[in-house]
């Protein structure tokens, strides 16, 4: 089977158009990064202006998760029977929008409805990118997807410290509304470099890792127990990667360090902007290293490596997090230990159900993301209840170490009596 989008033969193009390609999704994946990882420098701002309580305003955030990745396998559908271009346009006019709204937001219905538009943008950019490297590079799949998802994970680095500076000095609204504006027209200008590859004109798959020879249509992977398993394991290692990310913020105030000054490798900062950049920064790395790793290794066991490295950071932070020097260092150590998981599993996926429907497929698995979300404001519930973040902590280290033994005991002897069924 083949997709529309790949129909027709096409003469292999140099080996540099492919990084283009390859290059081109990164940068429009930076581009829409802050629509997740900014968010936390807003929550605080938005709560003293309106006082309408962190919980329901975090609810945005699990809202736009939720529209950025359950629609991502409508859009890969899209993508694989039309193209790229068309659906990253789109997308990052969708995101540019998004933030302009929430410029202008002043009730929570209004919020809601911006972070819903801002995730259909962002899952339509994501899907599009993580599907296009995965057909261009099935010889270095990890690291193609790895590199790609990197955009996503540190494409908010080096604006972290600007958008944070201009919250405190032109306020929350002006922030939103002129990155949304820039960030949107710099992916819709990208868009029109994007193209799939024609049949023929992709390398052929690695040889050292169990690949299908099969190209399962998404109703057809729907069915595969194997798809669940991996599913699940998305969903647990998720869920405490989210927590963090949207609760940064309010955990370095609860634990009183936030503004503190952290000085680190010659350099100065208050203990959460200092976070946040090394985070983004190692939550970038982390994609297309572990990529790289399961290339070489084999996906199940560089999964049981980073996962149980995550339950580690995570019980850790809890433990140590009040002082502001180890809760920098700790909170790199859970972003490193998470971010891989976004070109882990979308390689996987094409491993175990081929190329043709990349897109869809891995948007099918990306909605684990999605369901993960669910948990943010719960969160916020518990310590609501227990008066700290103890609890919150040790149930996402546990979640961790769950998916880590999944993965060796469970995923790795199921994938591989899937493949070698597939390929006989």
């Amino acid at each position: 089977m083949s997709s529309i989008a790949e129909e027709g033969l096409g003469v292999r193009p140099k080996e540099s158009y492919r990084w283009l390609q390859l290059v081109t999704g990164i940068v429009c994946m930076a581009m829409v990064a802050n629509l997740q990882y900014g968010w936390t420098l807003f929550v605080n701002p938005i709560d003293a202006k309106f006082q309408w309580g962190r919980a329901a305003i975090q609810v945005a955030f699990s809202i736009f998760v939720l529209t950025e990745t359950w629609l991502v396998p409508i859009e890969g559908y899209l993508v694989d029977r039309f193209g790229p271009r068309l659906v990253v346009l789109v997308g990052g006019l969708l995101c540019g929008i998004a933030w302009a709204m929430n410029a202008y937001a002043d009730s929570l219905t209004f919020l809601y409805i911006a972070a819903a538009v801002g995730g259909i943008g962002a899952g339509a950019v994501y899907g599009t990118c993580i599907g296009n490297a995965l057909k261009w590079f099935p010889d270095r799949r990890g690291l193609a997807a790895g590199l790609t998802a990197a955009g996503f994970g540190a494409g908010s680095a080096l604006t972290i410290i600007p958008i944070s500076a201009m919250i405190k000095s032109s306020g929350y609204e002006s922030t939103f509304l002129y990155f949304g504006i820039g960030q949107g027209i710099i992916v819709v200008l990208l868009s029109l470099l994007l193209a799939a590859p024609k049949k023929g004109q992709a390398p052929e798959g690695s040889k050292q890792l169990p690949q299908t020879r099969h190209n399962y249509r998404p109703m057809e992977v729907l069915k595969q127990p194997v798809f669940w398993v991996m599913y699940v394991m998305f969903v647990l290692v998720a869920a405490g990667g989210l927590m963090a990310t949207a609760q940064l913020a309010p955990i370095a105030k609860d634990f009183k360090i936030a503004d503190i000054p952290v000085s680190l490798i010659g350099i100065t900062l208050p203990a959460l902007v200092f976070a946040l950049t090394i985070d983004r920064i190692l939550n970038g790395i982390t994609r297309p290293f572990f990529g790289w790793v399961s290339d070489h290794i084999g996906r199940e066991k560089t999964m049981l490596i980073a996962f149980m490295l995550e339950a580690i950071g995570i019980m850790s932070l809890g433990v140590y997090g009040g002082d502001p020097v180890v809760f920098v260092l700790l909170t790199g150590l859970v972003f490193f230990a998470w971010g891989e998981i976004y070109s882990l599993f979308p390689s996987t996926s094409a491993d175990t159900f081929g190329t043709g429907f990349a897109a869809a497929n891995a948007g099918m698995l990306y909605t684990a993301k999605g369901t993960a979300s669910l948990l943010v404001p719960l969160s916020s519930v518990l310590v609501s209840v227990t008066g700290n973040w103890h609890a919150v902590f040790v149930v996402a280290a546990i979640m961790n170490a769950v998916a880590a033994l999944m993965a060796w005991f469970v995923l790795k002897p199921m994938r591989r009596r899937f493949v070698e069924k597939t390929s006989r």
